[in-house]
C-alpha cells in the first residue's frame, strides 16, 4: 500500500537546544544591523512568518524574501557544529525513519517551517538526512501557512515519483499547527508530545493518534500503516 509520510523536524525529530532561535536572531542582526529586542516566536510557523513577525515587532520594514532566506541559510550553516554539540536526535527517531524508508510503496520526507537549507543542516547534524527523501519535502520558503505546504509536497511527490494525486498522506508533528495542517488538507496525523505541547493539548487540537515520542518503532509503524489502509 502506498503512503506519503511527512515529518516535522524541530521537537519531532530533533531537539535543537535553542539553536533555532539563535539562527533567527543572527539572520535578523545581519539584515537590520542590530539585535532583536526579543526572541523569535516560532510556535510551529514557517520561516516566512517568523522572520516577518520579528521585523514588524521591531517597527522595521520587512526585507524582500530572497535576502531573508540567504541570511537564514548563512546563519544556519554557521551553526552546524554548535547544533551537533548541543542538540540531539530525539528518542527512536533514527529507527523510525529507517523503518519508514524501508517500506515498499512509501515516500518518507519532511514538512517543516524551516527553509530547505536549514532543514538539511538540522537533519545532517544527526545523520538523519540520508533516511529521508528531501527533494519531495515542503519547506518554510514554499508557503507562508503550514497547511499550504501539504499541496507543495504532494505535487513534488507526483512530479518526481509519479505517485497518485490522492495518495494517503500522514503528517507527524508535535504542535497543534501540525494537527491543523493535517485536518485542513484531508491528511492523517500522528502527533507526538516531544515538544512543549502535552498529549492532552494535541488531542484537544484534533489528533486521534498521539504518542509521547517516537521511541516505540513498532507502534509508530503500526499507526502509519493504519493510514495507508484508509
Amino acid at each position: 500500500m502506498e503512503l506519503f509520510v511527512l515529518w516535522d523536524i524541530d521537537h519531532t525529530l530533533i531537539e535543537n537546544a535553542g539553536v533555532s532561535k539563535e539562527i533567527y536572531a543572527a539572520a535578523f542582526r545581519a539584515l537590520s544591523g542590530r539585535e532583536p529586542a526579543e526572541p523569535a516566536r516560532t510556535e510551529g510557523r514557517t520561516d516566512r512568518l517568523i522572520m516577518r513577525d520579528m521585523f514588524v515587532r521591531e517597527g522595521l520594514s520587512v526585507p524582500d524574501w530572497p535576502f531573508v532566506e540567504t541570511a537564514l541559510a548563512q546563519a544556519g550553516e554557521a551553526r552546524l557544529e554548535e547544533l551537533r554539540r548541543r542538540g540531539t536526535a530525539l528518542p527512536g527517531v533514527h529507527d523510525a525513519l529507517k523503518a519508514a524508508s524501508a517500506q515498499t510503496g512509501w515516500v518518507s520526507s519532511v514538512l517543516t517551517g524551516n527553509i530547505s537549507a536549514n532543514a538539511r543542516v538540522k537533519l545532517a547534524a544527526f545523520g538523519l538526512d540520508s533516511l529521508l527523501d528531501l527533494p519531495v519535502g515542503a519547506y518554510g520558503a514554499d508557503a507562508e501557512l503550514r497547511p499550504h505546504l501539504v499541496a507543495v509536497a504532494r505535487e513534488r511527490a507526483q512530479r518526481l515519483h509519479g505517485v497518485a494525486a490522492d495518495i494517503p498522506t500522514v503528517l507527524v508533528g508535535d504542535t497543534p499547527r501540525d494537527v491543523e495542517a493535517a485536518l485542513t488538507t484531508g491528511s492523517g496525523v500522528l502527533a507526538v508530545a516531544s515538544g512543549i505541547h502535552t498529549q492532552e493539548e494535541l488531542t484537544a487540537a484534533g489528533a486521534v493518534e498521539v504518542l509521547p515520542d517516537l521511541s516505540d518503532t513498532k507502534r509508530v509503524l503500526s499507526i502509519l500503516e493504519s493510514f495507508a489502509g484508509r
